[in-house]
């Protein structure tokens, strides 16, 4: 959600309290354009599984050096709430399509049209110029506060099954000229 650029893992020991104890190796990824929350919990899950064994051999072989970590420049993730996922259109492409791809699968991120919670569940930033939350095209593209533009590629309507846009599209309500 916050658009790093990178992300990691880490193998420590475990300390009193969450994450305190100092750690041995530090295994870090890139984060591509469009892969969400679950893609790199996949990445990281099978670094992890390619790496622990051998430290697991390091550690039993008294080889691994642990570092204590610096307390002062660790940062409390609070659990993210509903609520946060509501889109607002007046922000920049990149942050919307951060939320989406941070959020996905749950929370989600999610907008609101006649009373309806609509999940955006992938999507890229188009080029395309309007005014803030107004759908440009049938396919559902809708303009950002920065002069973009959203391209919806999969949607979840409110107690419906997720589809694809070209499904979504033919028996949605939501029509180019709408606002969000």
């Amino acid at each position: 959600m916050n658009l790093d650029k990178e992300t990691g893992i880490s193998i420590m020991k475990i300390g009193e309290e969450l994450d305190t104890g100092p750690v041995c190796n530090v295994y870090k990824i890139n984060i591509e354009n469009n892969l969400n929350a679950e893609d790199i919990s996949e990445k990281l899950s099978s670094l992890a599984a390619e790496k622990i064994l051998d430290n697991i051999d390091d550690i039993y072989e008294d080889k691994a050096n642990f570092i204590e970590q610096d307390h002062s420049s660790a940062t409390y993730a609070s659990k993210i709430q509903k609520l946060e996922g509501q889109i607002n259109w007046k922000e920049d492409a990149k942050i919307i399509i951060g939320k989406i791809n941070g959020l996905y699968p749950v929370p989600s991120a999610y907008f609101m049209f006649n009373g309806e919670r609509y999940k955006i569940l992938k999507a890229e930033i188009g080029h395309a110029q309007g005014k803030a939350g107004e759908v440009l095209s049938d396919q559902l593209e809708i303009s950002c506060g920065d002069k973009k533009s959203i391209k919806i590629k999969e949607i979840q309507r409110q107690g419906k099954k997720p589809q694809s846009i070209g499904e979504f599209v033919l028996g949605t309500q939501i029509k180019k000229g709408s606002f969000l």
